[in-house]
């Protein structure tokens, strides 16, 4: 190869891979609930049992140049629970467990953004669910597909810490644990 090429087959390169800091930043916005998805899982009595919360809208403010100045808010409404019979929907509203009729949403704002490197990040905020607010980390995946951004995402919380399952479902056979996981899918700006 020529000696008056190679420069320039080193900047085509460094561009191919994306080295330049900036070149294929994105900003994502406006979480689509209809592709989006919220799921929980805990035990009851040794099984397994899933859900989902079906009504939710998300506010996103992501730029992939700058994440510690993104911002994110997920209001829930705890009445679109499906936690796999009617039975058990009922009783989830009750004022043992989420108090719908007292308290009808769940709230989760970001106060934090942090770049973990190979589109990790970890968002930091406030969780408020019965009216206890509690800080919470929450790891996050970033995929890119067809000019949206997936946001994969899952935490464990103790529902103890938010006083649901209370009285007589304090110390029973459903788990203390609940491990939620989420898929936020937002378009390109």
């Amino acid at each position: 190869m020529s000696p008056r090429f190679l420069p320039f087959t080193a900047l085509a390169a460094f561009l191919a891979f994306g080295v330049v800091p900036g070149v294929f930043a994105v900003q994502y916005t406006n979480v689509n609930p209809t592709a989006s998805t919220i799921s929980f899982t805990y035990n009851q009595m040794g099984s397994r049992v899933y859900g989902t919360f079906s009504k939710f809208e998300g506010a996103l403010d992501f730029d992939t140049r700058h994440p510690e100045a993104a911002h994110a808010k997920l209001t829930i409404d705890l009445d679109s629970i499906d936690a796999g019979s009617s039975d058990a929907n009922e009783e989830l509203q009750k004022p043992a467990w989420f108090d719908t009729a007292k308290y009808p949403v769940a709230t989760f704002e970001s106060i934090r953004f942090k770049d973990l490197g190979n589109h990790r990040y970890q968002i930091t905020g406030n969780l408020t669910l019965r009216g206890v607010t509690r800080e919470v980390a929450v790891p996050v995946l970033l995929k890119a597909e067809n000019a949206v951004g997936i946001f994969d995402g899952k935490l464990t919380l103790e529902r103890n810490d938010f006083k649901i399952g209370e009285g007589e479902w304090a110390n029973t056979v459903v788990s203390n644990e609940i491990n939620i996981r989420f898929r936020m899918v937002a378009p390109q700006r």
